[in-house]
């Protein structure tokens, strides 16, 4: 592990650029610390890392994600969430613990809707009964990040979207003042209307939505 962290850190520090580290630092309000790497250019560096054939063991991840994820530079965490996915198909159900503990950390939006969308969205596709258990318990803390997950992970489902669950999610959110949190709600109300345009105008007519998540929930519907 120790090896695999810190090969790819010597690959990372070669290839830094400091005036590319300033903007994403402050594109991120000046909350993490950036080697300076585009994303195109910086999986063009993790890609050897993410073949196959040299994976980590499953069992490892968990150690190796929380390292990486502690690190001051984003770019360690987006190489963490991205390592995770490659796991997909070997979730187990306690690996929900990991998704949390990476919501609960160094967050912000840019890994939060990757970790909901692709990590937690995919989980629940998996382990649908422990949907009930975790979206009652973030949804219970005065934790916007997971509620933001809360609201996301059906984001990608399309005709999979259970609407009865996503209407009890939001509902359970309305009158939060928070900017994630109606943006969020908007969203996901958004990329359903692709799929289902009838029941978000319905949705949308019967309930006090604050602006900005109905501005959003209809951008799409003409």
């Amino acid at each position: 592990m120790k090896d695999f962290i810190s090969i790819l850190g010597v690959e990372f520090s070669k290839n830094a650029d400091l005036e590319v580290a300033a903007q994403q630092k402050a594109y991120l309000k000046d909350q993490f610390e950036h080697f300076g790497l585009k994303t195109t250019k910086r999986r063009e560096i993790q890609k050897p890392f993410l073949i196959k054939e040299f994976l980590p063991q499953k069992e490892e991840i968990p150690a190796i994600v929380k390292t990486l994820w502690l690190k001051p530079e984003r770019d360690y965490h987006y190489f963490a969430q991205e390592l995770t996915q490659k796991y997909v198909k070997q979730f187990e159900k306690d690996d929900i613990q990991l998704f949390e503990f990476m919501v609960l950390h160094n967050s912000w939006w840019d890994t939060v809707d990757f970790i909901a969308t692709k990590l937690i969205g995919a989980y629940f596709r998996k382990y649908p009964e422990q949907r009930n258990v975790y979206i009652k318990k973030w949804l219970g803390t005065n934790n916007i990040w997971l509620q933001r997950c809360c609201l996301l992970f059906q984001l990608k489902y399309k005709e999979s979207l259970d609407p009865i669950f996503l209407k009890y999610v939001i509902t359970s959110l309305l009158g939060s003042n928070e900017f994630f949190i109606n943006k969020a709600i908007g969203w996901v109300l958004r990329e359903y209307s692709r799929t289902n345009p009838d029941w978000v105008i319905s949705f949308v007519d019967k309930t006090d939505l604050n602006p900005l998540s109905r501005r959003e929930a209809i951008r799409l519907i003409k």
